[in-house]
């Protein structure tokens, strides 16, 4: 695989990616693309298949990770989820920094695969902020909402690991984990804005 160095951007559901994300892309449009994720969940309400996520079926899903065509994939909540290989070189292709959310069991995939990101970790302050976050939503049942929790507890672990991350940010100020966000990526989108 060519272009620029792909970022994998990792952290329990509610410690604030997305939004980190949006803004990322908005500020520095033309410089990143995200790798669109497969999923055998049922769309939410506002998600486009193609954009949000490819919405696919398990067996069609199981198929092409039998065959190689995943980076990495991974189960939660009786879902599967992955990155197909194809989904990050057509970012890629476009000389774009492909950017990659995956949870921390995709992380642990990706290092055993020749892709070669940055690795970084959005956490929240704490658990108690986090549930705050994700009951806010109201788009959790409580089960569900347990079993993000107790995924979050995992993830906060695990990215206490020496050498897991390149960096690992305490979302708890937005502003204060964008900039922190940006820095870390200056280099790359330096490189692909002298590219163009």
């Amino acid at each position: 695989m060519s272009g620029p160095r792909p970022v994998v951007l990792s952290g329990p559901s509610g410690a604030g990616k997305s939004t980190l994300l949006k803004r990322l892309m908005k500020d520095h449009e033309g410089v990143f693309g995200f790798s669109v994720s497969h999923t055998t969940r049922s769309p939410r309400p506002g998600e486009e298949d193609g954009k949000d996520y490819h919405f696919t079926t398990r067996e069609a899903m199981q198929e092409g990770i039998n065959n190689g065509e995943f980076i990495e994939n991974a189960e939660f909540s009786g879902n599967m989820y992955g990155t197909s290989k194809a989904a990050v070189e057509n970012v890629r292709a476009k000389n774009l920094i492909c950017i990659l959310d995956v949870d921390i069991q995709g992380v642990k995939r990706i290092k055993e695969s020749d892709l070669d990101p940055i690795y970084i970790s959005i956490q929240p302050p704490s658990m108690e902020i986090l549930e705050k976050r994700l009951r806010d939503r109201q788009t959790e049942t409580e089960e569900s909402l347990q079993k993000r929790l107790e995924a979050a507890r995992i993830d906060m672990e695990l990215s206490k690991e020496p050498g897991v991350f390149d960096i690992v940010i305490i979302n708890d100020d937005l502003e204060k984990a964008y900039e922190e966000l940006k820095k870390i990526l200056n280099e790359e989108i330096t490189k692909v804005q002298e590219a163009k």
